[in-house]
């Protein structure tokens, strides 16, 4: 008789957010690599409902404690901003 593997929930999250994950970097792909316009925008389309499934997948996990994400040090968040608004000031 063959056993039946049962996931936890964490492992089914985890599994879930992974995919998701992997669906954006693909989605991504395919949008940067599209001539046809109308193609390249339903990619995009695509590629914006992974992202919204990826964060509601985040969301869950992190409110159930299987994705504990550290408070970032106050000095770390000032470096980030700075240097990315500089970045944002070349362009």
């Amino acid at each position: 008789m063959e056993q039946q593997q049962i996931f936890s929930e964490k492992e089914v999250l985890a599994d879930a957010l992974t995919s998701e994950k992997t669906a954006t970097e693909h989605y991504n792909l395919w949008a940067n690599e599209c001539v046809h316009t109308g193609v390249k925008n339903a990619i995009l389309d695509c590629l914006s409902k992974e992202h919204a499934i990826q964060q509601d997948v985040f969301n869950i996990m992190h409110s159930k404690g299987y994705y504990p994400t550290p408070m970032a040090q106050t000095q770390k968040v000032e470096e980030a901003k700075q240097k990315f608004s500089q970045c944002a000031q070349q362009f």
